[in-house]
């Protein structure tokens, strides 16, 4: 439990009253005492009261809130509406560490639901993006390669970079004829003149490394075409090479709102604890000025 002002020469000087008439009030609770003591037409014992539930420096000192544990037990008292308005006020360091409270499939499944470019971002710092299209399954690769997002001159311009035997391969599946020509620009220029669903399947047929080549060469000159891979399949390659402390490390790089939306599925338990890291003032200034009842609640005990 929350000792609050524990130091009976504190509150005796607060409230202009000496030892014999506190050790009268016996088991009273702080708010009793001043109320007591007001009635009486204490003027000190008015304006502490006052103080106590608009002071910010003297809400710490008094409930001791630069321990943790003390935080603990007023966010133990709290509904998960009245947690939430805390965590716009952390530090994002804090939120971060928050995250280490939820199962890998949990962040997993969260990661999903992001804005693509966060998740990317995330991944980014796991993998390198060498290996992310080494790890990607070749179905993601084709969809990445085939997506109308990425221009057909893009596409051609790094094909200059796959050896000339692949982009030969690519033809004779299309055309179902043997390249003799061997010159790569004239490939690429029948290749150009394909139509559009030639030149999808003539990029679908293309040997596994040649996709990987084709697809790393656009991803590094465009990085935001990382996003064209799906949600889940970013997901799987982090749950099969990567653990939950690697994981928790790397979504420090997703923006606030996110962690914050992630936070509030935790049990009210757990996101108290998360909570107890908030700086001690920011904490009774909230208390002061958003959860009123609450304090007033925990002074009356």
């Amino acid at each position: 439990m929350i000792v609050i002002d524990s130091d009976l020469t504190t509150l005796m000087l607060k409230l202009n009253i000496s030892q014999a008439q506190l050790l009268q009030y016996g088991n009273m609770s702080v708010e009793d005492i001043v109320e007591a003591e007001a009635e009486k037409g204490n003027t000190q014992a008015v304006e502490y009261a006052a103080e106590l539930f608009t002071n910010v420096e003297k809400l710490v000192k008094i409930f001791k809130l630069s321990d943790p544990n003390n935080k603990l037990e007023i966010l133990n008292e709290m509904t998960a509406q009245q947690l939430y308005l805390f965590l716009p006020e952390m530090d994002e360091a804090d939120l971060s560490e928050g995250l280490k409270y939820f199962t890998q499939d949990k962040l997993l499944s969260m990661l999903e639901r992001i804005p693509p470019e966060q998740l990317v971002n995330t991944v980014f710092e796991l993998f390198s993006q060498e290996e992310i299209i080494q790890h990607m399954p070749e179905e993601q690769l084709n969809q990445f390669l085939t997506s109308t997002d990425i221009e057909k001159n893009k596409v051609l311009e790094h094909m200059k970079e796959i050896p000339p035997e692949y982009i030969a391969q690519m033809i004779e599946n299309v055309t179902g004829e043997e390249v003799k020509d061997m010159d790569q620009k004239k490939m690429l220029d029948q290749v150009a003149d394909f139509n559009p669903l030639d030149f999808k399947n003539a990029l679908i047929s293309l040997q596994p490394i040649a996709k990987q080549q084709l697809t790393l060469g656009l991803g590094k000159e465009h990085t935001d075409l990382f996003q064209l891979f799906d949600p889940r399949a970013y997901t799987n390659m982090i749950n099969t090479y990567k653990q939950q402390p690697e994981l928790v490390k790397a979504m420090a790089v997703i923006e606030e709102d996110e962690k914050i939306k992630m936070l509030k599925e935790l049990p009210n338990d757990l996101l108290a604890i998360v909570i107890t890291q908030i700086d001690a003032e920011d904490f009774a200034d909230i208390l002061i000025n958003k959860c009123p009842e609450i304090l007033a609640e925990i002074v009356a005990r």
